[in-house]
């Protein structure tokens, strides 16, 4: 019975899926939350165009900035631990070795032509 008490211990796997769900939850949510708020306002405003246009300019950056911040941090996550984890697919393959270019040859001005018919 002792066993049957504890909690399981989460896989790292599984952990990294749990707080990816729960990031894209809180963004999905903060975002529906800015859209509402920008609705309400627009609404409230009762046709004032030029504060209209400002309210949702600023809920359309907002949104913006928050799934974009969301997505860059996310994605600078997975990389750092995929190389921590020495993950094949992510290492940095080594440059290839460039040959030096070849000289190229430059032109030799051509001859003075001489006249066809010299004048005596």
């Amino acid at each position: 019975m002792v066993g049957k008490d504890r909690a399981k211990p989460i896989r790292e796997l599984d952990l990294e899926r749990y707080r990816a769900l729960y990031g894209l939850t809180a963004v999905v949510l903060s975002n529906f939350a800015i859209v509402a708020v920008a609705i309400a306002g627009v609404w409230r405003l009762g046709g004032d165009k030029s504060v209209i246009i400002g309210v949702l300019t600023a809920a359309f950056t907002a949104v913006s900035t928050m799934t974009t911040a969301y997505l860059g941090i996310k994605a600078v996550s997975n990389t750092a631990q995929a190389m921590a984890q020495g993950d094949p697919r992510r290492t940095q393959t080594p440059p290839e070795p460039t040959t030096p270019p070849t000289e190229t040859p430059t032109p030799t001005p051509p001859s003075p032509r001489t006249p066809d018919n010299p004048h005596p």
